[in-house]
């Protein structure tokens, strides 16, 4: 026998209530009674700079502009002194440095210029061309490149965290491998007869 155009429903069309996983601990804004049992917090959710010391290591870079290089380091903390010795260390004495407005910045011996997050201003035109050069978005998107890099591994203990970003680092670099370095490489290795 032949419908027509009307259809017939054969299928449930309500939608089904969501089971819980058991694996939870607990539900999201579940008060805990217990002072000596506070809830877990996340190291992302946690205030503050991160330090080796807390469980959260910083992680400083570089990366230029123009040639594309990354230098990544893990270090203890970010005062003053390490960001400047990092700098001092990866960059040229002629280099431009772009950053935040983060205070540790301030003793760079380099020529700088820096973008106010806090006034809510992330790109800026100093000499007027048209083009927003004064801007950190060129190292937040390695940041955001490192992140991806370490999702699959669901977590490093701090202590292998520098061979993992010794290896994010490699990974950025190598896309920028020249026949210059490939010849080098090549020459370097010798062949047994």
């Amino acid at each position: 026998m032949r419908y027509g155009c009307s259809q017939v429903r054969l299928y449930q069309t309500t939608k089904l209530k969501q089971t819980k996983c058991f694996r939870t601990r607990g539900e999201k804004g579940d008060e805990h009674f217990n002072p000596l049992d506070p809830p877990r917090r996340r190291a992302n959710k946690r205030r503050g700079r991160g330090t080796y010391a807390n469980d959260r290591p910083p992680i400083v870079g570089t990366v230029g502009r123009e040639t594309g290089q990354v230098r990544l380091c893990v270090v203890m903390n970010t005062t003053g002194l390490t960001l400047v010795n990092h700098v001092h260390q990866f960059t040229l004495t002629d280099t431009h440095l772009f950053t935040d407005e983060y205070q540790s910045y301030n003793h760079v011996i380099r020529t700088h210029s820096t973008v106010a997050h806090g006034l809510k201003e992330w790109a800026r035109d100093d000499d007027g061309d048209g083009i927003r050069e004064v801007h950190c978005n060129t190292i937040e998107g390695l940041w955001t490149d490192v992140r991806n890099f370490l999702r699959p591994f669901k977590g490093v203990h701090k202590k292998y965290l520098a061979g993992y970003i010794a290896i994010a680092e490699f990974r950025r670099n190598i896309k920028r491998i020249s026949p210059d370095f490939i010849s080098s490489l090549v020459a370097f290795h010798s062949f047994y007869p």
